[in-house]
């Protein structure tokens, strides 16, 4: 009976302390800048300066107790000393938590006590948020105030960021297991409580390797990266790992996240590189816009080449409108808190390839190191033929295997080695992916399948539309019909809504009806928020019903 041979290669284990020795000895002249005002004015640093303070950070939150496997929370914008934080958390074994400061008080507080966080580490501009939480919650030992608080906002027994580092020595840095526990996420709790995501050393690095690739992130050295997503969503998309990889410049927009501030620092710190939410991105155009019509300071974005966008569908008149203004490319990717952003990428091959657009308007291509399958209601896995539609499944090793704590229900996530995804769509043979809708969020009207994500994509091409959601709403004949829900720059008639769609859809796609609406609301990680939409469908009095039904 034959035996496997061993390979004979060394042994080092992959941890975020590589990704920091990377910053030190070979891209210690990369840049940091951090946005502080809304001017786009920056102070700026380099790795090397940034690795010198993490070392002293490090020392000094082990004099506060913080050893391996302490859980530490930051409550933060996307800034240098967050950037600091990450390393410094993390290489000493501990275990950074990254709060969402987006979520209700109640929802923070719980992820605080879930976590079990000892210390806090607190912007000081988000003080007075925090400190009705603080009041809540047991077993927060310190916390720690990065920056000056504002005039009347006090902590009790805070400590001073700069002056715990200024008293800092020297640290021993501990070797680490590559599996051992390295961040903690929470998914943005639209279904219940928010569950946590425990990050390892090696998904990290690995998800930042797979990422810096051409055909993912394609950041290089020669980037200047503008960090827009926040560091508190499923590691900032990985961006603080993959620039470190790169040797790419980091520009953080600290609180500077408006249309204004995000146009002037591209044009004025020479941002090649930027991410974010389809919001964030039409403000922006909407803005370049009005700057032109008004003669205020022109948005040129001229130094910008690639925007990765996902979240939530990514119309396609906002990626052609990048294209052909800014020749920016616009690129939709998919993910989420359990599976790193970018498992998908609809990167193309350029303005020649003939299906540029419908490659942009899928989630993408299957990114290196992640696998993925659709399967059936009951359970087995459908061809990979671009046509047959079932749920999404996932499996790598930058994939979740279980959520964080005992007594957190996995059953109906995780079976098998895979991850249940809860999207639906198709793959095709070539590792294409196409999101049709959420599990909880597809519309079924007389027994045939209705996809939302298509319907607001379709809804979005008009030009009067800057938004659209849609949702299933209870119909007694059809058991289901859709209804949406429109965000309009100009006066728009349903009927118009109607006569656009017909010739785009099947006329059975066709919403029963419609509200006009001042803006949709959001998840915390910038979704549209079909629960409290589904909620507000009773109550909608400004809906415009079609009578007719469905006609097929």
């Amino acid at each position: 009976m034959s035996t496997a041979l061993p390979g004979l290669m060394m042994d080092v284990p992959l941890t975020t302390a590589h990704l920091l020795w990377r910053m030190r000895a070979v891209h210690p002249d990369a840049r940091v800048s951090t946005v502080t005002d809304a001017s786009g004015a920056c102070r700026t640093t380099t790795f090397g300066a940034v690795a010198e303070r993490v070392d002293r950070l490090a020392a000094a939150l082990a004099e506060l107790g913080v050893g391996v496997g302490t859980r530490v929370g930051s409550f933060a914008w996307n800034t240098q000393e967050h950037l600091e934080i990450y390393y410094a958390v993390m290489g000493m074994g501990a275990v950074l938590h990254t709060i969402n400061l987006r979520l209700h008080e109640d929802t923070i507080a719980y992820t605080v006590e879930h976590a079990g966080d000892e210390v806090i580490l607190l912007d000081a501009t988000l003080a007075e948020r925090f400190l009705p939480v603080l009041a809540r919650v047991r077993g927060v030992r310190h916390v720690v105030v990065v920056g000056a608080l504002p005039d009347g906002v006090e902590v009790p027994d805070a400590l001073d960021y700069d002056t715990l580092l200024d008293g800092a020595g020297s640290y021993d840095w501990p070797e680490l297991d590559e599996r051992a526990a390295a961040s903690l996420c929470y998914t943005s709790g639209t279904t219940g409580h928010p569950k946590g995501v425990l990050y390892s050393h090696r998904s990290i690095v690995l998800h930042a390797l797979a990422m810096a690739g051409t055909d993912a992130y394609g950041i290089s050295r020669r980037d200047r990266v503008l960090s827009i997503v926040p560091m508190f969503h499923a590691m900032g998309w990985g961006l603080p790992f993959v620039c470190a990889v790169a040797g790419a410049d980091l520009v953080m927009p600290a609180a500077h996240l408006q249309p204004g501030p995000v146009g002037r620092v591209v044009d004025e710190q020479g941002v090649t590189w930027s991410c974010g939410v389809p919001t964030v991105w039409m403000d922006v155009l909407r803005h370049a816009d009005e700057m032109a019509r008004t003669g205020g300071r022109p948005v040129t974005l001229a130094t910008l080449r690639t925007v990765i966008s996902g979240g939530t569908q990514v119309p396609e008149s906002l990626m052609r409108a990048y294209a052909e203004r800014f020749g920016v490319d616009l690129v939709q990717g998919w993910g989420m808190t359990e599976i790193f952003p970018g498992a998908t990428l609809s990167m193309d091959q350029g303005a020649d390839d003939p299906e540029r657009w419908s490659h942009r308007g899928a989630a993408g291509r299957v990114s290196p190191l992640y696998e993925l399958r659709v399967t059936g209601e009951d359970g087995s896995t459908l061809p990979s033929d671009g046509a047959s539609v079932g749920e999404v499944e996932v499996r790598g090793p930058a994939v979740a295997g279980a959520y964080f704590a005992p007594g957190t229900d996995t059953a109906d996530r995780f079976h098998d080695g895979w991850l249940r995804t809860g999207d639906v769509g198709t793959l095709d043979r070539r590792g294409w992916l196409r999101i049709t809708d959420r599990s909880k969020d597809a519309i079924k009207s007389g027994g045939e399948w209705i996809s939302s994500v298509d319907l607001e994509a379709e809804l979005m091409a008009h030009d009067a539309v800057r938004e659209a959601a849609v949702v299933g709403r209870p119909d007694p004949r059809w058991s289901e019909r859709p209804f949406a829900y429109v965000v309009a720059d100009r006066p728009v008639t349903v009927d118009e809504l109607r006569d656009f769609l017909a010739t785009r859809v099947a006329r059975w796609w066709l919403p029963d009806g419609y509200a006009f609406v001042e803006e949709i609301p959001r998840t915390s990680t910038g979704k549209f928020d079909k629960l409290v939409l589904r909620g507000q469908l009773s109550s909608s009095a400004s809906a415009t019903m079609i009578p007719e039904g469905p006609r097929r």
